[in-house]
């Protein structure tokens, strides 16, 4: 756990990110709760909790910067789509208090594992939903997903659950032309952003869009 302490403080300093020693340690016990349920559930095929620290948790904190600076209401409004172990609802919820998430899976144990990590790490701004998201309702400032679908399926069945003048994040390694190419119609991509995940060498990229059919 000391290597942990040290990486993650590293990874921080290299991203300005600004987490009391509480949020840190939320985040390794984050960790260790995926590992933990892991195990038995199967939430990731990363295994080993250095691996976790850099491929999931700095990789989800990296995109932290670019959503505040699109998204900088204080209170946001955040839906992530096809959360798995919790990623990144998981590690945004720990990171910005401020914000409202909200974590969809259509496996019950994953919503259940967000679910028992909310209440253990007390995070009172994190619900887990068990359902396609498809037949959820609501209104949502930011969709996001991390390896989930291609963009026309991400966009596709979560148009209805974007707020006017909202916008989707998608977390990719890549985007192809082809998937760009095939985006649905009235959906723009308005910015690519780059990510360098510290301690790890591998594309990673931030994918925005906006819904020109809704208003704002």
């Amino acid at each position: 756990m000391p290597d942990l302490v040290k990486t993650l403080a590293a990874g921080l300093n290299d991203l300005s990110l600004l987490q009391s020693p509480a949020q840190q340690q939320a985040l390794l016990d984050y960790i260790r709760l995926l590992g933990k349920w892991n195990r038995v559930y199967n939430l990731t095929a990363v295994r080993e909790p250095e691996q976790m620290l850099t491929q999931h948790v700095l990789d989800c904190l990296a995109a932290l910067p670019f959503v505040k600076k699109h998204c900088p209401q204080q209170e946001l409004v955040l839906l992530d789509v096809g959360a798995g172990g919790g990623l990144p609802s998981v590690v945004f919820a720990i990171a910005c208090p401020d914000w409202k998430v909200t974590a969809v899976d259509t496996v019950a144990k994953k919503a259940a594992f967000i679910r028992t990590t909310a209440h253990a790490l007390s995070l009172a701004n994190l619900q887990a939903v068990h359902s396609r998201v498809e037949s959820m309702s609501g209104e949502f400032d930011l969709v996001t997903c991390r390896a989930y679908a291609s963009l026309r399926d991400f966009c596709e069945s979560s148009h209805h659950l974007l707020k006017p003048g909202g916008m989707w994040m998608a977390m990719k390694a890549k985007l192809t032309n082809e998937e760009a190419a095939d985006l649905p119609p009235g959906v723009l991509i308005e910015k690519i952003h780059p990510l360098q995940v510290p301690g790890l060498q591998a594309d990673r990229c931030l994918v925005w869009m906006r819904d020109l059919r809704s208003p704002g």
